[in-house]
């Protein structure tokens, strides 16, 4: 196959140590680019639209890495972008637990749920991150009017039966971006499945003038591989 013409195309950045990415767990990050959200204050957008602007971390680069570094990690958190839009991403995924024999995490956005129980029957992944925006009728603003309300219900409701069958393998997040009132943010917690909490991380307003709604913080992405 053709490496540039598969998801390794896609995989964009490393960050080789984070403390914060997965709670509990030291894990290196791999950041895949492209989305299918539009979010007006996505912090990551060069790695979420335009990922050809950034360095290619190669297939071999990667191996290399967890080779060197697995030893000292506790897991492996995949982030972008949105990784499930990313092709191939099962043997991305498959890679990355055979060189490393680590425990992986998937962030998400959620509106590609056939894709992540596609993931979780395969055992491909471990635990999975996904960002709950906001009320239903906010999504078109929140996404950019990338998601309708009902697509955005129909996406997480498939979600939230994942998690209740599988509720060690799930949590979910919520950024308070300025648009969102403390009683959207009650409506979102309202969502979940029973015996879960909905984490809520602190809005920073990203370095461009027209931003208006944020996904989540996440700093920029660097090919920091040695």
């Amino acid at each position: 196959m053709n490496e540039l013409s598969s998801g390794w195309n896609h995989l964009r950045g490393i960050e080789p140590l984070s403390l914060c990415d997965w709670p509990g767990r030291t894990s290196c990050v791999f950041f895949l680019g492209g989305c299918n959200l539009n979010c007006p204050t996505c912090h990551n957008f060069d790695m979420a639209w335009n990922m050809e602007r950034l360095p290619l971390l190669s297939k071999e680069d990667m191996r290399s890495f967890l080779r060197n570094r697995a030893k000292w990690l506790d897991g492996v958190t995949i982030t972008g972008g949105e990784p499930t839009t990313v092709p191939n991403l099962g043997e991305i995924l498959y890679e990355i637990k055979k060189i490393s024999k680590l425990p992986i995490k998937l962030d998400s956005n959620g509106m590609l749920p056939e894709i992540l129980e596609d993931i979780l029957q395969q055992g491909l992944a471990d635990m999975f991150a996904i960002d709950v925006k906001g009320p239903y009728e906010k999504y078109p603003a929140l996404s950019g009017q990338a998601v309708t309300a009902e697509a955005a219900q129909k996406n997480l409701d498939r979600i939230f039966k994942l998690a209740e069958a599988n509720p060690k393998a799930f949590y979910f997040r919520l950024t308070k971006v300025p648009i969102l009132t403390d009683e959207d943010v009650e409506t979102a917690k309202g969502y979940l499945p029973d015996g879960f909490d909905l984490t809520i991380q602190n809005y920073i307003p990203p370095r461009r003038d027209h931003a208006l709604a944020d996904n989540e913080e996440r700093r920029s992405a660097g090919n920091m591989v040695d």
